[in-house]
């Protein structure tokens, strides 16, 4: 399996009402990634990118299957697979996605 780039294995930031909740009261946070990255560079980049040298205690990673409908007797997609990750952080720590 060839090695991602770090920058590469964060896409974007989840940013939903159950995710904003998980943020607030357990200090987690989700992010899209690739879906070759495994636990260990999902860590690493969070840590490299966000400046959180050793803060990481945990990456949850699960794969959000496609969303398929009908239309008569066709069967279409209507999003593709994608890979999801869970980061918990220390107690303290904190991610600035956005500045408001």
């Amino acid at each position: 399996m060839a090695e991602l780039h770090i920058y590469s294995v964060l896409l974007r930031p989840v940013v939903t009402e159950k995710a904003t909740m998980l943020n607030e009261q357990d200090n987690k946070y989700v992010f899209e990634v690739a879906q070759a990255a495994n636990k260990k560079q999902i860590k690493e980049a969070v840590e490299v990118i966000f400046d959180l040298a050793g803060k990481v205690t945990k990456v949850n990673t699960l794969i959000i299957p496609a969303k398929r409908g009908t239309r008569g007797r066709r069967q279409y997609v209507r999003s593709q697979q994608w890979k999801k990750a869970i980061v918990t952080l220390e107690a303290g720590s904190t991610i600035e996605l956005f500045n408001v």
